[in-house]
């Protein structure tokens, strides 16, 4: 039996058109986005809830597109999605969709580094990655076991490993193959509306360490303390290394007191963090929250799912090695 494929579009450089690009209205691109899909596959078009830019795109974005693939799969029974979204936050869109879904469904996200279509939309554009893509990810989808992927030019990735590493190259994404064995969270959450209306107020922080003295280290932290967001990453040097003194050991805890959880991982992209190193041992002393995430994108999706379930950073403490991604 032929399987059943829900193309969701969400916007990006692929339904983009004219010069400067801007969005072609999904109203105008789905039809066309229609006449080019291949005829081996059953593929039903469908709009996202949100489309828009997607280096403006928020947490609550994703949730609402997780909410839509769910009712998909209740009311519709389609197991098998692929996601058109844009490339600038294709690896947190994708690592949010993996870190909530698990292995419910088969969900393929992909993009394009070039628009379908040509500046006048009259016909598809004589130079671009967008429609070897999407036929990739249409392949991809019904081919690999279920969980969440990235599809770029011929690599399919875990999403939640996915780390865009160029700007303008087709080969624009690195990550694990689809082929390599990945833990990954198999709890999904299931999305209702206080989720989303929550996850609108999600406030992530991410601070790459720099090079400079620890007084003005303590002066930025110091600045954090007076409005702390949600979460706050911190990305040490290394396997994680950051050089504190009591003062700001001091201003971390303090974060925490204000019900910041304070999370410590690496700014360098593979590897993720070694606790080896004795230098650690202050960070389990002061409660400080190890990434066991699979990237930096990872990261962020697991933050965002702790922050809907649990209230306070007490309880991210006692939760957060129940689903690690190692």
């Amino acid at each position: 039996m032929m399987k059943k494929i829900a193309l969701i579009y969400m916007g990006g450089t692929f339904g983009c058109i004219g010069d400067p690009l801007s969005p072609m209205p999904a109203e105008q691109f789905i039809p066309k986005l229609q006449h080019v899909l291949p005829l081996h596959l059953e593929i039903e078009c469908f709009t996202a809830p949100v489309i828009r830019d997607s280096s403006a795109c928020i947490a609550s974005d994703w949730l609402q597109l997780l909410e839509q693939i769910q009712q998909l799969q209740r009311q519709q029974q389609y197991h098998y999605f692929v996601i058109i979204h844009g490339t600038d936050t294709l690896s947190y869109a994708s690592a949010v969709l993996a870190r909530l879904t698990g292995h419910s469904a088969h969900i393929v996200l992909t993009g394009s580094q070039y628009p379908l279509f040509n500046v006048h939309s009259t016909d598809n554009r004589e130079f671009s990655d967008a429609i070897d893509n999407l036929n990739f990810a249409l392949d991809a989808v019904v081919q690999a076991p279920a969980g969440v992927y990235l599809a770029f030019h011929h690599q399919l990735l875990h999403a939640s490993t996915a780390l865009k590493v160029h700007t303008t190259a087709l080969n624009a994404f690195a990550g694990t193959e689809s082929t390599q064995a990945l833990t990954v969270d198999l709890h999904p959450l299931i999305v209702h509306e206080q989720y989303i209306e929550k996850a609108r107020h999600f406030n992530c922080l991410s601070l790459m360490l720099q090079p400079i003295s620890p007084k003005l280290q303590y002066d930025n932290l110091k600045a954090i303390t007076e409005h702390p967001p949600h979460a706050l990453i911190i990305q040490g040097f290394g396997t994680g290394n950051f050089a504190v003194n009591s003062e700001i050991i001091a201003l971390l805890q303090k974060l925490r007191q204000k019900d910041c959880a304070v999370i410590m991982t690496t700014q360098v992209p593979f590897g993720g963090i070694d606790q080896r190193y004795a230098v650690s041992q202050w960070m389990v002393d002061a409660k400080i929250l190890i990434s066991n995430c699979h990237s930096h994108a990872d990261l962020y999706a697991k933050a965002l799912k702790m922050y809907l379930q649990y209230d306070t950073v007490d309880q991210w403490q006692i939760h957060w090695h129940d689903e690690s991604s190692n």
